[in-house]
């Protein structure tokens, strides 16, 4: 074999190796999701247009839910935004339930009225050309009837070739059965405090809390990696008597035009917002392109514009890793 020691021979493995590696890293990075919510409302205002779809993958719209006796309202902006989005490849879900979900999900998922909800979702679905569903129930909206109606969506959906997804907290329970059910789940690693915590000021979604819910669904859950999007926020929280209770990063860059370079400002007597400034945002995606499957945030419409987007940073961040 002392014909390996040619250079030439030696020059081609390498460069057959290093081609190699560097297509194994941009398919697993071309698998990578960038998921975004938008309010319902921003596509019937038609705000949503003004989203860069060529940064994301996944848009949930939040939040669609059928009224107390399981009817859904028509929203006739809704196809046009969906077309729009297909034509970048950017996949469309409706998300249902939200952190302020209706009292009544509590009957629209008992056995009563679980079939009818059920083909009322799949049936919306379906006509306007979405792309599947996310469950986005939250706290006492989990109940003893949660699994039976996130079974009975999936029944429905996957054989239509539509997907169902989560968003889930670390705090709530779930069971196995319902989690194994989710193409992929958002992990809501935030809202670790806020205004309804007067007394524990401070940073509400930091990067130490990333780190453990991912270990919490990887390691407790057995969820896969690659299922599971790490949350990043794109607002802030407020303590003290003259800050907001809640501000956009948008809203904070506005105000404050070097807020980009920290995760805090104002001051303790005036009071202080908290939110992920440029650095925390950068490392949070670069973890998640390390152990996760992807990112999600919430809510797209609070980004800045210009240099200091998230949205932006995020993108480069990701394609920075694919050239490395």
């Amino acid at each position: 074999m002392k014909f390996l020691r040619s250079p030439i021979i030696f020059a081609s493995i390498s460069l057959m190796l290093c081609v190699a590696i560097t297509e194994q890293v941009m398919a697993q990075q071309s698998k990578f999701r960038v998921v975004g919510y938008l309010r319902k409302n921003d596509i019937e205002n038609g705000n949503a247009a003004t989203v860069d779809l060529d940064k994301v993958k996944v848009i949930n719209i939040a939040f669609i839910n059928p009224d107390k006796n399981g009817e859904l309202r028509a929203m006739p902006s809704l196809k046009a935004f969906v077309d729009q989005a297909h034509q970048k490849n950017v996949k469309v879900l409706a998300a249902i339930g939200g952190g302020s979900a209706p009292a009544y999900y509590t009957d629209l998922l008992s056995d009563s009225l679980r079939a009818k909800v059920t083909a009322g979702l799949v049936k919306f679905v379906i006509d306007n050309d979405l792309d599947g569903l996310d469950v986005d129930l939250e706290g006492s909206r989990i109940d003893g009837h949660y699994e039976a109606f996130v079974i009975a969506l999936a029944d429905a959906l996957k054989p239509k070739g539509k997907l169902i997804t989560a968003a889930v907290a670390t705090g709530y329970k779930y069971t196995d059965a319902a989690l194994q059910r989710f193409d992929f789940i958002n992990i809501m690693s935030y809202d670790k405090t806020g205004p309804w915590r007067p007394a524990n000021a401070g940073q509400h979604s930091p990067y130490d809390m990333a780190v453990s819910d991912l270990q919490h669904w990887v390691s407790v859950k057995k969820i896969s990696k690659e299922k599971l999007n790490i949350g990043l926020p794109f607002y802030g929280y407020g303590f003290g008597a003259r800050a907001p209770a809640d501000a956009s990063y948008r809203s904070i860059i506005n105000k404050y035009p070097d807020a980009h370079l920290r995760d805090t400002v104002g001051t303790t007597g005036g009071g202080v917002i908290y939110y992920n400034g440029a650095a925390t945002i950068t490392a949070k995606t670069n973890f998640a392109l390390a152990q996760a499957g992807g990112v999600m945030i919430w809510q797209l419409l609070q980004d800045a514009t210009g240099p200091h987007s998230l949205l932006n940073i995020i993108d480069r961040t990701i394609k920075t890793k694919n050239t490395k």
